[in-house]
């Protein structure tokens, strides 16, 4: 399976291609993505990213993660959350949203197992 191309981002709105669903954030993995909803964790701003935030996409077998902080870089990754994905064996990438989707889809594009999880304002 590979991982879907993010086809459209703006402020507040990502489209996934082969997806009917829109989303404000979302995760993406080899044949699947979904609304990434910060309440099911309690993720905010800060102290950002969890390790639950990422352990969805951890499992879909990917090689890479790519992570966006947000059009102004608003959402932390603090180093612990790095850690537990380096400890799984995952390479991982943080960057402003637009340039992580255009690295996602690049990763992508070449067949790579990559997942991501976008945060598409701030």
């Amino acid at each position: 399976m590979s991982s879907p191309e993010i086809s459209s981002l703006s402020w507040g709105h990502m489209e996934v291609k082969g997806c009917s669903t829109s989303y404000k954030d979302c995760k993406v993995w080899p044949g699947g993505s979904r609304a990434w909803d910060w309440r099911e964790t309690g993720t905010n701003h800060h102290p950002g990213v969890q390790p639950a935030d990422l352990e969805e996409v951890l499992k879909k077998g990917i090689d890479m993660l790519v992570i966006g902080r947000g059009m102004n870089e608003a959402l932390q990754v603090p180093s612990a959350t790095l850690e537990f994905v380096k400890q799984t064996g995952v390479d991982v990438t943080v960057l402003q949203t637009e340039k992580a989707v255009a690295e996602y889809n690049k990763l992508a594009g070449k067949g790579a197992k990559v997942g991501g999880v976008f945060h598409s304002t701030c």
